[in-house]
């Protein structure tokens, strides 16, 4: 296996018929082609919920844990031509295997990601399309959905300020970094690596933040003017030029 970075004795790889998938044994030893199906969960009786965006992603249930199963999808004009087909460049530069790997450094790094379960591809021709599995964080909510129901402490702001910070110390430039890829819970978590890379230090900093403010308007605009305020972004800069925030044990 060669990759940009160690993954770990844990970290498997299987050749597939037209493809191959990465799964780590640690979380789930038993994973297998069928869980990337989602008519496999139904079959199972393990389908447990869903939520749409570009794609469907499932949500389901193993004997360990709940997962979520992203089937990867274009968006735009893109996607009348060819929906949830990529072109081939080598298997690392597949969508599912990259974005498993980086979210897998930054799990094992500290950084609040849900764990990468497993990924796969399945080629045809100079073509391929991808799937991954993800862990499900119990007891979050989308930033989206939160405004959605109420107003934020401005210390939540903060924190949210904190958390993107960690990221961008580390260099990660998050593709889509909006409110739907915010989640709430016991901390403040960061999702949906698809496209995302480490890059030097640069503008592409504010960019991810000038991208996230234009999403905060959006998904508050229909709504009461104190469910997103200028006070509420401050905050939310307060806490990214903060001093960083020690990572915690991986």
């Amino acid at each position: 296996m060669s990759t940009e970075w160690a993954l770990g004795p844990s970290v498997k790889q299987l050749p597939l018929a037209g493809g191959a998938m990465l799964y780590n044994a640690a979380l789930e030893r038993n994973c297998q082609p069928g869980w990337f199906d989602p008519q496999f969960w139904a079959a199972a009786g393990r389908l447990s919920g869903a939520a749409r965006g570009r794609g469907t992603a499932h949500f389901v249930r193993t004997a360990d844990r709940e997962l979520v199963l992203r089937h990867y999808r274009r968006g735009g004009a893109a996607a009348r031509v060819c929906a949830d087909r990529y072109l081939w460049r080598g298997q690392w530069r597949t969508r599912p295997f990259a974005e498993w790997v980086l979210t897998h450094r930054l799990h094992r790094a500290g950084l609040p990601v849900p764990a990468p379960v497993a990924a796969r591809y399945v080629r045809d021709g100079n073509l391929y399309r991808g799937d991954i599995l993800t862990e499900r964080l119990a007891g979050t909510a989308s930033l989206s959905y939160a405004l959605a129901l109420a107003p934020l402490p401005l210390l939540t702001w903060i924190e949210i300020g904190r958390c993107i910070r960690r990221f961008h110390d580390l260099g990660v430039c998050h593709a889509d970094l909006n409110a739907r890829n915010i989640l709430l819970g016991e901390e403040v978590y960061l999702v949906d690596f698809d496209r995302c890379r480490l890059r030097p230090d640069g503008l592409w900093r504010d960019g991810n933040l000038v991208r996230l403010r234009r999403s905060l308007e959006k998904v508050t605009y229909a709504l009461p003017p104190e469910r997103f305020t200028e006070a509420d972004w401050h905050a939310l800069l307060d806490g990214y030029r903060a001093a960083p925030q020690p990572a915690r044990s991986a």
